[in-house]
């Protein structure tokens, strides 16, 4: 993706070895990598604006990625995409905790920690795991087509 470092300065880089194969998803995925970076040098910064934006907006950005994952789950037919779709979803709602939480609390240290042990490894773990029998389904959907 041009103009996105791939080495973020709380060790969330992007490695090829997280590529799944499939471009717009790729793309997407640095991107959300690069979003929770930001996140966690928000929490650091103890700047609560930058911090309410950069939360706000992953929160955002993620849900979108999440719908486009899933309509391409569709479009390939992949025969998991509900067990998908779930984890997606408790995922957001694990999220939403952390929002809440902060809101009430406003405690940039529990978000922190929050987000690079969760969100960082469950990013991680979802495209090592998920995201990429979807890229391995898509190929083999298009080996069938050629």
């Amino acid at each position: 993706m041009p103009g996105i470092n791939n080495n973020w300065k709380y060790g969330l880089a992007w490695s090829p070895k997280l590529e799944t194969g499939y471009a717009e998803i790729d793309n997407q995925h640095k991107n959300l990598f690069k979003l929770t970076s930001d996140l966690i040098e928000s929490c650091g910064s103890g700047n609560k604006i930058s911090i309410d934006e950069t939360l706000n907006f992953l929160v955002d950005y993620t849900v979108r990625h999440f719908a486009d994952e899933e309509q391409i789950a569709i479009k390939y037919n992949y025969p998991q995409r509900e067990e998908h779709k779930k984890m997606h979803d408790d995922f957001k709602n694990t999220v939403g905790g952390f929002v809440k939480k902060y809101e009430k609390d406003g405690d940039s240290e529990a978000l922190f920690s929050a987000v690079s042990k969760v969100i960082a490894r469950w990013l991680v773990n979802h495209i090592n795991g998920e995201d990429s029998k979807i890229a391995r389904n898509i190929r083999e959907v298009n080996a069938k087509k050629s």
